[in-house]
């Protein structure tokens, strides 16, 4: 819809629990209004006459997720003490007396019928004595067992009226002890059925006459997220109860954080504690639900014109639609989109009986599809939730300290049970960090395993760091720039420049203030020029020319903005710069891995080269990626440093033109013929699927050949 539209009856309650509570989370509200409206419709036994489904009860099934002292328990207070209260009394002193009354006489009828020879007054006794040895009718309770479910159930079919609403609080501790009823409660939800148990029949236990008929149901659980969402056995319970059937019967809220408390001074809390407003608002809902406990109100049957069926039939079919384009292994996302429909149809009951309506109309669908599609973002938000190894990982690199196993088994309740459990959540923490910019390093001492960890920020290439001065040592000030303005340091006169900042601006190692997002690089002649871009072509650099660079000795330095913005300490740094330096296809000043390296402007050349960014994680020491990439060079021992660069980007279908890139290299580094060919030839014999050499002669060190003799005529 392109505009909210809920319940105006509903938001005007929500309104008074977010000006009581505080808390700005309605969405929590409008599922606790719309339960505790279920719950009186159902009571008062309302149900739907649909043309499709025949008749089905208003009920709801609700989960509401909080953290603690977000106003849960008040807002819960408020619903049932001065909302509901009224109602309560009334349907318990009149109502329910007075249905029950009638029922339990069109009982002992029956039985009497069947019993010719039991009076009246006898049968009525009995069905009494029964009736009463169920014990009293629960308005609410807060947990129990399945054989309590189905006696109460009992005592629901013989007074004809009431609902059983199960309020189950702090989820998260109790739900294990309550499956056998929640699953009963699974059976209950669609028309308030469920199947007898068989029990042997004897002398003290004889097997009582079956009631047909329906009893609604209500369940509301609520708690906080991460007692429910533990990642432990209860979580596993959660989940299994989803797949079975809850996910398609439940509506949703899940939130995780704090409130967000609008800013007041004291008086102004006061003030809006006690509005006049929100007290006499109040008493008027209260008397509105009060008054809906009236006997001319029971057992209301609510319709559906035509013209509204169809449009819930089209909000069917867009979910069912929607459901067929999710992937086959997101089968409980499937089944919970594909049924929201059905769950939309249950509020719109409740809407619809509180607000005096004989029928559901299209503003009460309209209302409740709303809020059923924002259960619905809420449920993906809980089964999309990020797994324990990924709040393992963001811990680690939040704490923003080295730690051991024992700072995680004190601190994370959810890094529990056996070596080898922690050891695997350990090891997929580390892979989910992999891949979403959260570096988990490990170190040992004394064998001892330390770990520390960083979330990584990306680099804007418009917020370059740097550092320069006038004074090698002294005076460099730190700035942020962008990459593609850089050249009008690096090619000024007169300047030092930096990629790290420093305390008191005075450059050295110990002063070094950890962070950069610069890798620059010297080449002393080792590599030209041409070749170094040529190499680098995929790559964002800007190469800058250095005072002592000729036309026969090429010195410059690369430039790479880095993915990633580091704070590495000096130790880490150096180890950092080793692993870019093993990485690259050709030789570079092995200096440059001083934290405090500075380097000097020149008024020469310069060249800018667009590309991707260098990924700065393939090179963070004690690293999962860094391990990787010092493999791949240790597979590759035998190779020079341009052959591995050369043989790790061959792939089916490139290795020709791999080779002639390999010999133009050679032939810029200026290497003879004779040489390239048998470098060539070697480097394809190390493939592990080579060309022949005869395509080598004739294809490769012709192409070679030629470029030569246009270099030469030049």
């Amino acid at each position: 819809m392109s505009e909210p539209k809920y319940f105006k009856f509903s938001e005007e309650i929500v309104d008074i629990l977010v000006a009581k509570t505080q808390s700005q989370n309605r969405h929590f509200f409008r599922l606790l209004v719309a339960y505790y409206f279920s719950k009186v419709s159902s009571m008062m036994r309302c149900n739907i006459e649909t043309r499709d489904r025949g008749v089905i009860p208003v009920n709801s099934y609700v989960l509401n997720l909080m953290p603690s002292g977000t106003g849960k328990g008040f807002s819960t207070n408020i619903m049932e003490e001065d909302i509901i209260d009224g109602f309560r009394t009334k349907f318990l002193s009149n109502v329910l007396p007075g249905e029950s009354n009638a029922e339990l006489l069109q009982i002992a009828a029956r039985r009497q019928s069947i019993n010719p020879n039991m009076s009246s007054d006898e049968a009525m006794a009995d069905v009494q004595k029964e009736y009463d040895s169920l014990g009293t009718l629960a308005f609410s309770f807060d947990s129990g067992t399945a054989p309590a479910v189905k006696q109460m159930r009992l005592k629901l079919l013989m007074s004809n009226a009431g609902s059983m609403n199960l309020e189950l609080d702090e989820v998260g501790s109790n739900l294990t002890s309550n499956v056998e009823m929640l699953n009963t409660f699974l059976e209950l939800y669609d028309v308030g059925k469920v199947k007898q148990k068989l029990t042997k029949n004897t002398s003290e236990n004889k097997r009582g006459e079956e009631l047909i008929g329906k009893t609604p149901t209500n369940l509301m659980l609520f708690g906080t997220p991460t007692k429910l969402l533990d990642g432990s056995k209860t979580e596993e319970e959660f989940k299994q109860m989803l797949e079975t059937g809850y996910a398609r019967r439940m509506l949703f809220g899940y939130t995780n954080t704090l409130n967000d408390y609008k800013k007041q001074t004291a008086e102004e809390l006061y003030d809006a504690l006690t509005a006049t407003n929100v007290v006499k608002d109040t008493l008027r809902i209260s008397q509105i639900i009060t008054n809906l406990a009236d006997r001319n109100k029971f057992n209301t049957v609510l319709t559906l014109s035509k013209e509204d069926t169809i449009h819930l039939l089209n909000y069917k079919i867009q979910c069912e639609t929607r459901s067929s384009k999710l992937k086959m292994h997101e089968d409980i996302k499937k089944a919970e989109l594909s049924h929201r429909y059905y769950k939309a149809l249950k509020l719109a009951g409740a809407y619809a009986f509180v607000e005096g309506s004989k029928d559901v109309n299209k503003s009460h669908l309209d209302a409740a599809i709303q809020l059923v599609e924002d259960s619905g973002g809420h449920f993906n938000r809980i089964i999309t939730k990020e797994g324990s190894y990924a709040r393992l990982a963001r811990y680690i690199a939040d704490v923003g300290k080295e730690i051991t196993q024992v700072d995680l088994i004190e601190e994370l309740p959810f890094y529990r049970g056996p070596e080898s459990q922690k050891k695997d959540m350990l090891s997929l923490a580390v892979a989910w960090g992999y891949k979403n910019n959260i570096i988990i390093r490990k170190s040992y001492i004394d064998e001892i395993e330390f770990l520390s960890g960083e979330a990584l920020k990306e680099t804007n290439l418009d917020k370059i760091q740097v550092a320069y001065s006038t004074d090698i040592t002294e005076n460099f000030d730190g700035a942020i720039t962008k990459f593609n303005r850089l050249h009008e340091l690096v090619s000024a006169p007169g300047y030092h420049y930096t990629a790290h900042n420093f305390l008191q601006k005075y450059r050295t190692s110990e002063k070094a203030i950890p962070g950069f997002n610069l890798l620059i690089l010297d080449i002393d002649g080792e590599c030209s020029l041409d070749s170094a871009r040529e190499l680098l072509s995929d790559y964002k650099t800007l190469f800058a020319t250095t005072k002592r660079h000729t036309a026969e000795q090429n010195r410059f330095r690369i430039i790479f903005p880095m993915s990633h913005y580091l704070k590495l300490k000096p130790r880490d740094y150096s180890k950092f710069m080793e692993n870019v330096f093993n990485w690259l296809p050709f030789e570079c000043d092995t200096a440059t891995k001083d934290i405090a390296r500075k380097w000097m402007s020149h008024e020469g050349p310069y060249y800018y080269n667009d590309g991707e960014l260098i990924d700065a994680t393939l090179f963070i020491p004690q690293t999962k990626k860094a391990i990787e990439q010092e493999q791949k060079i240790l597979d590759a021992k035998g190779m020079s440093n341009m052959e591995r660069w050369f043989s790790s980007r061959i792939e089916v279908g490139n290795r020709a033109t791999m080779l002639i890139r390999y010999g133009f290299m050679l032939m810029d580094n200026g290497y003879p013929v004779d040489a390239i060919s048998n470098k060539l030839i070697t480097f394809n014999e190390q493939m592990t699927d080579p060309i022949s050499q005869e395509e080598i002669h004739t294809k490769i060190m012709r192409s070679i050949d030629k470029k030569i003799l246009q270099k030469e005529s030049k």
